[in-house]
């Protein structure tokens, strides 16, 4: 049996929105909690939560079930890193591939992560498409992993590596069950 495992990134500091959107609840869940369900909910496991700003306060204020909380030290140095840790965590399990979520895009359903663990293998490279832009939920082969983490610097997390291998990328419609925009602001 192959696993898919969910990579969720929840380690920034949220400035623009006022602080870290981990712990915004909406809908009466905090958003980690609701990232971490439809990881599971869309077929992955092991499910993994990287956390960052306020790592303690969403650890102790966060139900996150049987993920695995792991802690980005570099946190404030972008996106990036916290890919990087998250993919380190996963070294040691069985996942052929790893769904990649960030937790302040409340519209990506199970469905949509469903339709990127579908595609899974070691070589395999997905990503959600919104009309003709590519999106979130992201998939990364395992053979991938060391490429990604090569380039996941600053705040671009896996766009080099994948516009660097676009000829291998296969783009996902997600827009019929899922939508990627992500929460910048607290609404006024």
């Amino acid at each position: 049996m192959s696993y898919v495992a969910g990579l969720v990134l929840a380690a920034g500091a949220g400035r623009r929105y006022g602080g870290p959107k981990a712990l915004v609840r909406l809908r009466g869940r905090l958003l980690i909690e609701r990232a971490v369900q439809v990881a599971r909910d869309g077929g992955c496991a092991p499910v993994v939560a990287v956390l960052g700003a306020a790592a303690g306060t969403v650890r102790s204020r966060a139900e996150l079930g049987n993920a695995v909380p792991v802690e980005n030290p570099d946190w404030a140095t972008g996106m990036g890193s916290s890919l990087r840790v998250g993919l380190a965590a996963l070294h040691d399990s069985a996942a052929v591939a790893a769904v990649v979520l960030l937790v302040d895009m409340p519209g990506i359903t199970a469905e949509a992560v469903r339709r990127m663990v579908d595609l899974a293998a070691p070589d395999a490279l997905g990503t959600a498409g919104y009309g003709t832009r590519r999106g979130h939920p992201v998939l990364l082969g395992r053979s991938h992993w060391p490429g990604v983490a090569e380039l996941a610097v600053g705040d671009v997390g896996a766009r080099p590596y994948l516009r660097r291998h676009g000829a291998r990328l296969r783009v996902v419609p997600c827009d019929d069950v899922a939508d990627d925009a992500d929460l910048d602001r607290p609404p006024p």
